[in-house]
């Protein structure tokens, strides 16, 4: 009978899986030479690195910081 770290493991692997799964069907975007917030230009070396990169870097860090502001609410 599997413990609860067992269970624990086999739900992140499962959902890493899953995770994994979606990225690779999503078809690949274009990145875009524009930041889609505030049209700054996007630097070609980001457009290489981020395959379908949509924002700036300030602005993705702006809306990650703001995404995980909102997580720890719900938690």
């Amino acid at each position: 009978m599997p413990d609860a770290m067992d269970v624990i493991q086999w739900h992140e692997e499962e959902a890493r899986q899953r995770h994994i799964s979606r990225a690779l069907s999503r078809p690949s975007a274009v990145s875009r030479v524009r930041c889609v917030r505030c049209d700054a230009r996007i630097p070609p070396a980001r457009r290489r690195a981020v395959q379908g990169v949509q924002y700036c870097v300030t602005c993705q860090e702006t809306i990650e910081r703001k995404h995980r502001h909102d997580s720890r609410r719900k938690a």
